[in-house]
């Protein structure tokens, strides 16, 4: 079956970074996009960054120059390296299929100021 793990969550300072991984396996990995969401507390999920099969990116205008998606196909992993937080990015990290119903089961991270 299909399944996305997020690890790389974690406590960090303002300024500080993380590197968050979604690692799936039950699908063909190199052809599939994934997307990475995220939802704070009694706020709606929202979209961060897509990546494509072909590596191309997208990011929300909030994260736009300190987010950076990559992919590993080898290691049927996606990388969503965040630089320059900030306690607004506070939430719960989930990483899905894109466009599908398969997602991972999150990762907190939380920015103090």
């Amino acid at each position: 079956q299909v399944q996305l793990v997020e690890s790389g969550g974690g406590a960090v300072q303002a300024g500080g970074s993380l590197r968050l991984s979604c690692a799936a396996s039950g699908i063909i990995f190199s052809f599939n996009g994934i997307s990475w969401y995220r939802q704070a507390p009694g706020k709606q999920r929202e979209l961060v960054a897509t990546i494509t099969s072909s590596g191309s990116t997208n990011y929300a205008d909030s994260v736009k120059g300190r987010f950076t998606l990559s992919r590993d196909n080898a290691k049927t992993t996606v990388y969503l390296q965040m630089n320059s937080l900030k306690p607004e990015d506070t939430a719960v990290y989930y990483c899905r299929v894109r466009n599908s119903v398969y997602w991972g089961q999150g990762t907190q991270v939380t920015v103090s100021s």
